[in-house]
């Protein structure tokens, strides 16, 4: 993953579509594939690169891991972060 002092740099920037359509895959088909797999069943082909971006935003936002076999598994819940906000007893620092 990239730090804020390591930047690759980007050539094409993914749009927020191309960005949604890589996460309902992921999250339909999660620890099926590994990354270069995944890429190859994306139901709309784009450049290596750009999917690359994709994935270390979503890695890097702990939407995504990767297994330690390198599957990729969703792991954001909105249901279940929205249960702990609504908790009284817990706060966010």
């Amino acid at each position: 993953m990239l730090g804020t002092s390591e930047k690759k740099k980007v050539l094409h920037q993914p749009k927020l579509d191309t960005i949604r359509m890589v996460e309902y895959f992921i999250k339909e088909h999660s620890g099926e594939y590994k990354k270069r797999a995944l890429w190859e069943h994306l139901p709309k082909k784009m450049m290596y690169q750009t999917y690359c971006v994709i994935i270390d935003y979503l890695l890097e936002s702990n939407k995504m891991v990767m297994a330690s076999d390198g599957t990729l598994v969703w792991t954001w819940n909105p249901e279940l972060v929205k249960k702990y906000l609504e908790n009284e007893n817990l706060m966010i620092r």
